[in-house]
């Protein structure tokens, strides 16, 4: 039977078959490489074309190996862990004004409650953060503290400024860049002793046997690790950078508040004032003299509570000091201030 024939179209064939003009293969071996966009052909190597279109999946899919075992193929941005819910919800474009009202009215209706305070609580950590130069983990980590303790309705009756507070003081011990209760109480603006409290309350949930130990929640594989107090050596490097002080410096303080600490001689005093008091012997000492006054507003200690550490300091001063600090030219004694 043949084919029904059309008037006045045309009878050329619409299938085209490429072949090398080198080989002539007859089927051709032909070799798409998407990597450089060249079709080749794979007996001789001749590229036969360019600029071919990569029509395969922009991700790659490994099935046998999901956790869900289904196909994680998706449209769409990233899943937010720090976040409940698919979020699979549809963005309206803001970029006019009735597009900005109709996101603004979308977002009212779409987000729960629970989430809306996650978010504020999100902004708020990373506010807070961003203000004292905290790095963006330890943000990160504040963050999936908040939400392990909002998810198991943890710290009921405490106001979220005080869990965010003691969150981000956790997060950054784990972080070892440690931060004063009073450092935090001046971000916060909560009071110490509510951070204290807080804080120790949320310590025993999140430490073997607590309500907080075992939980699967965004802080998957990542156990908490009890860490020691604050000790005034690793306040003593954020304090020299902030007074200017030279590396010899920061690592003749450091020494100072440890050999502080094995003779017992600033017994029973904060970690921030015997860093405070090293600090102004120690830059005497080394001909980079900073007042008490300079180093008050660094540290937040009192001028008082800076000499009342550096005369405990200055009457152990030969079992403390090592005879390499004191300045070329000098005696120790001419050098340190007078008690």
């Amino acid at each position: 039977m043949n084919a029904p024939t059309f008037a006045g179209m045309p009878t050329t064939m619409l299938s085209v078959k490429m072949i090398c003009s080198e080989c002539r293969e007859d089927p051709p071996n032909l070799v798409e490489e998407f990597s450089s966009g060249d079709t080749v052909c794979g007996s001789c190597g001749l590229v036969l074309g360019d600029r071919i279109i990569d029509t395969r999946s922009e991700w790659r899919t490994f099935s046998n190996s999901d956790e869900a075992g289904g196909d994680p193929s998706r449209v769409g941005k990233v899943a937010n862990p720090l976040l409940n819910g698919s979020q699979l919800d549809t963005a309206i474009s803001s970029h006019d004004g009735t597009g900005a009202m109709l996101a603004k009215a979308q977002g009212r209706s779409v987000q729960v409650r629970g989430e809306k305070n996650l978010l504020t609580a999100y902004k708020e950590i990373g506010a807070m953060c961003d203000a004292i130069s905290l790095p963006k983990v330890i943000a990160d980590t504040a963050k999936q503290l908040y939400k392990r303790v909002d998810d198991h309705k943890a710290l009921k009756g405490k106001s979220s400024q005080s869990i965010i507070a003691a969150c981000i003081y956790i997060a950054c011990r784990q972080g070892k860049v440690p931060r004063t209760f009073m450092e935090i109480c001046t971000l916060t603006n909560v009071p110490k002793k509510e951070i204290g409290r807080v804080y120790k309350t949320l310590q025993r949930m999140l430490t073997e046997g607590g309500a907080l130990h075992n939980s699967v929640d965004a802080l998957k594989g990542q156990e908490y690790i009890q860490s020691s107090s604050t000790s005034a050596e690793d306040l003593m490097v954020r304090f020299c950078n902030r007074l200017l002080l030279p590396m010899t410096v920061q690592s003749a303080a450091a020494e100072l508040a440890r050999r502080a600490g094995q003779e017992g001689t600033l017994a029973g005093r904060s970690p921030i004032s015997i860093a405070a008091s090293g600090i102004y012997m120690i830059s005497a000492l080394m001909g980079f003299p900073k007042t008490p006054k300079e180093i008050s507003e660094v540290t937040g200690v009192s001028d008082s509570t800076i000499r009342i550490a550096y005369k405990l300091l200055h009457a152990e001063r030969h079992k403390l000091v090592d005879s390499k600090w004191v300045a070329k030219n000098s005696t120790m004694d001419a050098m340190l201030p007078k008690p």
